[in-house]
């Protein structure tokens, strides 16, 4: 039985247990993404998936009601409830499926599927190395979250403007939003062991 103190204060053995079923349900989570995105894939009609980026602001309103809905199951997830966190991390399982919709579907048409593996394991060793120097440095990443905050409102203008003024923002803006999003998984990862109890 778990007793209810910080992560990053518990023996050893409870913080091992806790981080298996942290990443269980990470991996699961993984899971359920990969069969609910083959799923929309196979379902709905490539005039929808294009039309979800082909209009300037179409795609800036799906980024909106994404955000939103991220807001709503990052409440849920939050909650004393575990069916309710149960159902926030299964309602963002299925929006960020949605979300991700145009981008594999585009992927898949112009690369083919190898690209999709590649991204795939590129992402496995990016989020297995950047955990591993979350839970085994002594340093508090909280800092991080103002850059992120930041960095997620620049890019957020960067997108608009590129939809207004009509400009591609290229390959440095992709490397940018590779740091933000490696930011991002230092300051949430290592606020498991800081901000959660074991239980």
């Amino acid at each position: 039985m778990y007793s209810n103190q910080l992560v990053a204060q518990s023996s050893e053995l409870d913080r091992a247990d806790f981080y298996r079923k942290t990443y269980m349900h990470v991996a699961l989570a993984v899971l359920a993404f990969i069969a609910v995105e083959a799923f929309l894939l196979n379902v709905i009609p490539q005039s929808f998936i294009i039309g979800m980026v082909g209009q300037k602001y179409t795609w800036l309103l799906v980024l909106g009601i994404f955000w939103v809905a991220s807001m709503l199951a990052n409440k849920w997830s939050l909650s004393q409830s575990r069916s309710t966190q149960y159902m926030g991390l299964g309602f963002y399982v299925l929006i960020e499926a949605f979300i991700f919709l145009p981008m594999i579907y585009m992927a898949v048409i112009y690369a083919g599927t190898g690209v999709i593996f590649q991204a795939a394991m590129l992402t496995v060793a990016l989020f297995a190395g950047l955990s591993g120097v979350a839970f085994s440095s002594k340093r508090d990443f909280s800092f991080l979250r103002s850059i992120i905050i930041v960095g997620g409102f620049v890019s957020i203008g960067l997108i608009v403007a590129g939809m207004i003024f009509g400009f591609n923002l290229g390959l440095w803006f992709s490397v940018g939003m590779v740091l933000l999003a490696s930011a991002s998984i230092l300051y949430e990862t290592s606020k498991l062991k800081e901000a959660y109890t074991t239980n």
